[in-house]
């Protein structure tokens, strides 16, 4: 498909300011903590920004999700996440600002031991790694360019990446303030010409399947209750706890959750409404789902609208990659080879080089974005899960031997099951169903039963 000229001068545009802002006024980056926090000076409105556009980079998974299974995808990638950012926002928020520490894998560095710590810090990495991130900015400059996606995803890997080498956690937030209102805008837009268009819910109605408005758009209750349990990531995503190490108070950091959840509430309105749209007005061109924004917004939009909507859906997803690029480089950098030898900033760089190179050979390799977010949240939250609650609240500590034997035989549990899902069926999309029950569950299962046991043991 060929783009129009006008629609290509604004994704140029923003890819030059996104470098020129990235580089600009680096900053103090002569320490770790300056890198990996900023110097632990951010305010509400940064805060708010960063959090926001970090947390939303599947936009082009969200779009596939709506346009296959309707409005359960607010449900889905919406209410559950919310739940988990409140009750983080109250109960950890205010705990992890006043810790002097710059990592998940701190954490358990110090409650739990040097082992605790290396093996956090491998989930940490995994659930951090920008490949899924990687891989949409690789097709949406595969569908812009035309160019073959494997050059694309390099592409995109390249512009997402380089400013965070020398600007740090300061570079990510700098551009993120641009990427927030590029994701809003695009999408405002977008809903307000299919709106006067089109019209409202008498249109999607008429013009949608049955099941895209019903809860579960006719998927089973138990494919909608895993993702509320994938939906704990929250509370051991890196991207939060760094954005609290970084808040310039506890109030900082508690209300700047609060406030972001109002925005990714507005967002999962605007993104769900017109992915129905898309499913609407595209459903008969047979094209691929992952691409329904996009082709939305080439089809019904005007050229220039139609390129600034494409740099809404670049920043979306750029956002996240610095974002998460950042964090596996400091889970290298800081967590790995820190802990072991004398470090510094150079370490860090390192990390980055490593998180590029696994991240692209992944894209290519590995071209499905639901799935990878479903395979790294089964197997990698149970785990951590329990251990860096019980960081802040150390009445259900259990001791350290115990927490060891939870992140390897919880892991252990779920990858088994993971295995024994692939041996009955090869097929991903059935890959976490073996007996219906997805790895999660036996993870989490021999997760409690650990804590369980160890808590009565160390109170007797």
């Amino acid at each position: 498909m060929k783009l129009h000229a006008l629609e290509i001068v604004p994704v140029i545009a923003y890819l030059v300011a996104i470098l020129l802002l990235g580089f600009w006024k680096k900053g103090r980056t002569d320490s770790d903590e300056d890198f990996i926090l900023g110097g632990r000076q951010l305010t509400l409105l940064p805060f708010i920004a960063t959090l926001v556009t970090t947390w939303y980079g599947g936009i082009l998974g969200v779009g596939e999700f709506t346009y296959l299974y309707g409005v359960s995808n607010w449900l889905v990638f919406g209410a559950p996440y919310y739940i988990f950012a409140i009750l983080f926002a109250f109960f950890f928020a205010p705990k992890i600002q006043a810790a002097p520490f710059v990592s998940i894998p701190d954490q358990f560095y110090a409650h739990f031991g040097k082992i605790g710590g290396i093996l956090s810090s491998i989930f940490t990495f995994f659930m951090v790694l920008p490949a899924p991130y990687v891989l949409m900015v690789g097709f949406l400059i595969h569908w812009i360019s035309g160019w073959s996606l494997w050059i694309s995803i390099i592409l995109g890997a390249f512009f997402s990446m380089i400013y965070v080498l020398t600007g740090g956690f300061r570079a990510v937030v700098r551009t993120d303030k641009l990427q927030f209102l590029l994701m809003f805008g695009g999408f405002i837009v977008l809903f307000a010409v299919m709106i006067g268009k089109f019209g409202g819910m008498t249109f999607l109605q008429a013009n949608l399947p049955e099941t895209h408005l019903t809860w579960n758009g006719g998927n089973s209750p138990e494919y909608i209750l895993v993702w509320f349990f994938i939906a704990a990531w929250t509370f051991v995503d890196p991207g939060f706890h760094q954005r609290c190490y970084a808040a310039k108070s506890p109030k900082v950091a508690r209300n700047g959750i609060l406030i972001s959840v109002v925005f990714w509430f507005v967002f999962d309105f605007l993104t769900t409404a017109t992915g129905l749209y898309a499913r609407a007005l595209l459903a008969e061109q047979n094209i691929s789902p992952m691409l329904s924004f996009p082709m939305l917004g080439h089809q019904f939009l005007p050229p220039m609208l139609s390129g600034l909507f494409l740099v809404g859906l670049l920043a979306t997803i750029m956002s996240t990659v610095d974002s998460f690029s950042l964090l596996s480089a400091i889970t290298i950098g800081h967590d790995l080879l820190k802990k072991h030898r004398k470090s510094a900033v150079a370490d860090l760089k390192i990390g980055l080089l490593i998180t590029a190179v696994i991240s692209i050979a992944l894209a290519i390799a590995i071209p499905s974005v639901i799935d990878i977010w479903l395979l790294i949240g089964n197997i990698f939250i149970p785990p951590m899960l329990l251990p860096l609650i019980a960081c802040y609240y150390p009445r259900i500590n259990p001791g350290r031997r115990w927490v060891i034997a939870n992140l390897t035989l919880s892991f252990a549990a779920a990858f088994g099951w993971l295995l024994m899902s692939i041996a009955q069926s090869p097929s991903l999309k059935e890959l976490y169903f073996f007996q219906n029950i997805p790895p999660m569950y036996p993870g989490l299962m021999v997760s409690v039963f650990i804590f369980i046991i160890g808590i009565l043991q160390s109170r007797r």
